[in-house]
């Protein structure tokens, strides 16, 4: 029994070594990419060390997005991200909140009713409404705006199903005990529900912020100042070079840059995140 544990043991770790070896392996090569001059590039076998333009690339992405300057700095499209992601985490993590206590506990006419068409918008991704969304957009002049990129996707049907979901776990004496001690629907809310719900908030979080900050199609429709374009376009943008041959090592440099804020998010909130998946005694 000891050598077949220590053997599946073995087994399980090398598959996991694989596995690891088999993800981060594209990663390596965009890195090594963005090391080194496009000419390297072109040429093969391609690199598979480090060259030595690392600073060089990243200072040119940052500064001023091509040697050409022919596309916009990545620093102000990972703001522009930046702010999009954080602004749409918040907003669907707040709504849903805040739409799954009123839907447990107020108790109003057709209120089952209201929970399943927020259900039911899941089968309407924005790939469908993205005509109409965008008229409305357009006509509240929220085009090219933080505003216009953030509000149309705050709404999430799944978060409001995960906190309904959860709030019905809450044992009815800790709602009674709240009561005895005067506490209103927004102090009950505050200081028992917010609580409760923080490991749960970690997990959408890190998961609302990765499907802001992957935004392609709703920024490339609702912005048409290059000031507003999001690390996405910007990467689009770079591949599409005219008349020239694409800077793939400043590409790829860019990709880096994108990935970095989404895996420190996941790295910082592990713990929580991990924990609001699994965690099903509160």
């Amino acid at each position: 029994m000891v050598e077949k544990s220590i053997g599946l043991k073995i087994c399980t770790h090398l598959c996991l070594v694989i596995g690891i070896i088999i993800l981060l392996l594209p990663i390596y090569f965009a890195w090594v990419a963005s090391t080194h001059s496009v000419k390297d590039l072109l040429v093969a076998p391609i690199p598979l060390t480090p060259g030595h333009q690392f600073l060089h690339n990243y200072y040119t992405v940052l500064t001023q997005g091509s040697e050409g300057g022919g596309s916009d700095p990545v620093i102000f499209m990972l703001r522009n991200s930046l702010i999009m992601a954080l602004g749409i985490a918040l907003g669907k993590i707040i709504i849903s909140m805040i739409s799954a206590y009123a839907i447990v506990y107020f108790a109003f006419p057709f209120r089952k009713l209201f929970f399943w068409l927020i259900f039911s918008t899941l089968m309407l991704p924005v790939q469908v409404r993205i005509v109409p969304t965008f008229q409305v957009v357009a006509s509240l002049n929220l085009l090219n705006t933080y505003s216009g990129l953030i509000l149309p996707l705050i709404a999430s049907a799944t978060a409001t199903f995960l906190f309904r979901q959860f709030f019905m776990t809450i044992p009815t004496e800790l709602i009674d005990a709240a009561k005895m001690d005067g506490a209103g629907p927004m102090r009950f809310f505050v200081d028992v529900l917010l609580p409760l719900s923080k490991t749960n908030i970690a997990a959408l979080f890190v998961i609302m912020f990765i499907y802001g900050w992957n935004q392609y199609l709703w920024p490339l429709v609702a912005t048409t100042s290059d000031q507003m374009n999001t690390i996405v376009m910007g990467m689009q943008k770079l591949t599409l070079a005219v008349d020239q041959i694409p800077e793939w090592n400043l590409i790829m440099a860019t990709a880096i840059l994108a990935l970095l804020p989404p895996v420190l998010v996941m790295l910082i909130m592990q713990r929580w995140f991990v924990k609001g998946l699994l965690e099903v005694e509160k």
